[in-house]
């Protein structure tokens, strides 16, 4: 785990009424084949598909945490219906109204989706609207077939039957349980205590659970946080302490996982920092995931002690480890890193910064900040934590 800054989407429908429920059953996939290729890309701990609507090509994100979403754009341009409104959560709490339509057909490669429900949501929201996607491919949509998904490979399949997908090697299986939305609910244990984890293609991080969950006296050695690490559909929430600490184990399903990695914050998570570890299978007929190991899935938490965002164009630190000496602090304009100017930079530039990171590959940076006027100049030694 090498990110501070994590990007996740989890959407929430608050009002869940049967209309809701049944908006959600709604639609119907085809196939070519017995079993379809999918294109995918795996980039930036996040997995992306490309789509056509009447002909045109749109860029979606593949997400098992949220239902399937697409922008307003497209819902104005297809003159799509309004079949209802309601609130939608995200997983920073933020809450907005949104409409709720049917999408009349969507094709992937050969995989063809008839009136799927969908959310309409702005799209260029926040860092959000750095990805460039078009759309989510959600759990509701993906609920009609069994995917089997191997990030390393860019590899995704669908498939109507599961006896397509030979899992005879697939060591781990995870019970799941869904909502309304279809989306994927794991259970786990920390620190003795029952959690119910999303299960969440749209989160670039590993774990990540609500503060309740923590108890120093549990978990021993941890590092506290302060300031804002992830970003929703809406933008981000509050700054608020948070902690990274390890489990001694980590049960899901038949396995168990030792000395985890989890973090706190706003959500109960799961992601693809621990995914990519791994080739899944999900199936919402029998309401199980299916994974065979194929990296060591231990993780390592390297930092340089802090995170940024950017504000109208200005890198600014957003988030700080809480130890001694630590030089930067929250509200901190970075200037540059290793030379990089980051302040008054265009959208685009701003964006491109935020996706890939100056200081990603190296041990070492040097920064340029201001605080108060003044300019200082600060090195920063990348950092091994909880060994």
């Amino acid at each position: 785990m090498k990110k501070i800054l994590h990007l996740f989407f989890a959407f929430c429908v608050i009002h869940t009424s049967a209309q809701g429920k049944r908006f959600f059953e709604s639609g119907e996939a085809q196939l070519k084949n017995p079993v379809e290729k999918i294109n995918l890309q795996y980039a930036n701990n996040l997995p992306f598909v490309k789509v056509s609507i009447n002909g045109k090509p749109y860029n979606f994100l593949f997400d098992s945490g949220a239902p399937t979403v697409i922008s307003n754009a497209i819902y104005t341009e297809l003159g799509l219906e309004k079949k209802h409104r309601s609130k939608v959560k995200d997983s920073q709490k933020n809450k907005q109204e949104q409409i709720f339509t049917q999408l009349p057909e969507m094709t992937i490669d050969n995989v063809v989706f008839h009136n799927i429900g969908a959310i309409v949501i702005d799209l260029n929201n926040s860092e959000l609207g750095c990805f460039k996607i078009d759309g989510i491919i959600g759990a509701n949509q993906m609920a009609k077939l069994f995917w089997r998904v191997n990030y390393s490979q860019n590899s995704l399949e669908a498939t109507k039957d599961l006896s397509q997908f030979d899992i005879s090697g697939y060591e781990t299986v995870i019970p799941f349980d869904f909502k309304d939305q279809k989306t994927p609910i794991v259970e786990t244990k920390i620190g003795g205590q029952k959690v119910d984890l999303t299960f969440d293609t749209g989160f670039t991080g590993r774990i990540r659970v609500t503060g309740n969950y923590y108890d120093p006296k549990s978990f021993g050695k941890s590092i506290d946080t302060y300031g804002v690490n992830a970003v929703g559909a809406y933008g981000t929430g509050k700054p608020e302490t948070n902690h990274i600490f390890k489990t001694d184990q980590l049960p899901l399903g038949n396995a168990n996982f030792i000395h985890e990695l989890v973090m706190t914050g706003n959500s109960n998570i799961i992601g693809n920092e621990f995914f990519q570890n791994f080739i899944f299978v999900m199936d919402w007929k029998n309401n199980k995931i299916y994974m065979k190991g194929i990296k060591d899935p231990s993780a390592k938490m390297e930092s340089f002690g802090f995170g940024y965002r950017f504000i109208e164009g200005n890198a600014e630190v957003s988030y700080i480890f809480k130890e001694d000496n630590l030089p930067v602090q929250i509200g901190d304009s970075i200037v540059s890193i290793n030379n990089v100017t980051l302040e008054n930079l265009d959208k685009e530039t701003a964006c491109h910064y935020f996706i890939n990171r100056v200081e990603k590959d190296s041990e070492t940076i040097d920064m340029k900040i201001k605080r108060n006027g003044k300019i200082l100049d600060v090195k920063l030694t990348k950092k091994e934590y909880l060994k």
